[in-house]
């Protein structure tokens, strides 16, 4: 694997170990019920148990075209100090908007200067977060 610098790669398809289309992320909750609730009623997302894994809690959220995320019961939960997953928006106001309306209160954090919605718009992208119930930071972007 010589030959690969600072993200630039020799490596042919066929060289790869890694089936990188079939990649997803992943992150913990405490309560599955919940983050089903929370991602499939308050955020509207595609959420699913994963087939043959429904004894478990295991939960996909479907982002679409093939791309999912696994949500999983870990009972001794912390919540991530960083951000576990990222949702795209066209219009960050209008999806603020929409997010406070249902409940959701959006985060602030002291390193960046927000608006009075909580949108932090010192350049591109725009970017806004909230919580879920177990804690775990989502991002709002608008590029």
């Amino acid at each position: 694997m010589s030959g690969s610098v600072r993200g630039e790669s020799t490596l042919t398809e066929e060289d790869t170990m890694f089936d990188t289309t079939r990649a997803f992320g992943s992150f913990a909750v405490p309560d599955t019920d919940a983050a089903r609730e929370f991602y499939g009623t308050t955020l509207g997302l595609d959420v699913r148990p994963v087939p043959g894994m429904e004894e478990h809690g295991l939960l996909q959220i479907d982002l679409g075209e093939g791309r999912v995320v696994l949500v999983y019961p870990k009972p001794d939960h912390a919540p991530a100090v960083f951000t576990v997953l990222n949702l795209p928006v066209d219009d960050i106001d209008a999806a603020v908007d929409e997010l406070v309306r249902r409940g959701v209160t959006m985060l602030r954090y002291d390193a960046f200067e927000h608006d009075e919605k909580g949108v932090v718009r010192g350049g591109e992208p725009l970017v806004a977060w909230f919580a879920d119930p177990a804690g775990n930071t989502i991002g709002l972007i608008q590029e």
